[in-house]
């Protein structure tokens, strides 16, 4: 993530909860590596499980200090997703 996303912070978190636009959600933890904020364990899963491509354009927005909403495609449109192949590992409880 851009390094400009940490001044949003005053500590960033070490785990998040990805939202996408069906409201599931997904934890992943986070990772501070060279002054960037990294996703780490759960981020592979949630991209397998959204199919998540290289090439695609993948967009964060903060809605909450320790939430994300994921918009993801490859023209930048938000993509309409089930949620019912869900990793219970990774599945946010609300």
């Amino acid at each position: 993530m851009p390094l400009d996303f940490t001044k949003h912070f005053v500590v960033v978190p070490t785990e998040f909860k990805l939202r996408n636009n069906t409201d599931c959600s997904w934890k992943v933890t986070v990772k501070l590596m060279n002054g960037r904020v990294t996703l780490d364990q759960g981020w592979a899963t949630h991209a397998a499980v959204h199919q998540i491509k290289i090439g695609y354009m993948v967009t964060f927005k903060l809605l909450t200090p320790d939430t994300l909403k994921v918009i993801f495609d490859n023209d930048g449109i938000e993509v309409v997703n089930k949620c019912g192949k869900h990793n219970e590992a990774f599945a946010a409880n609300e």
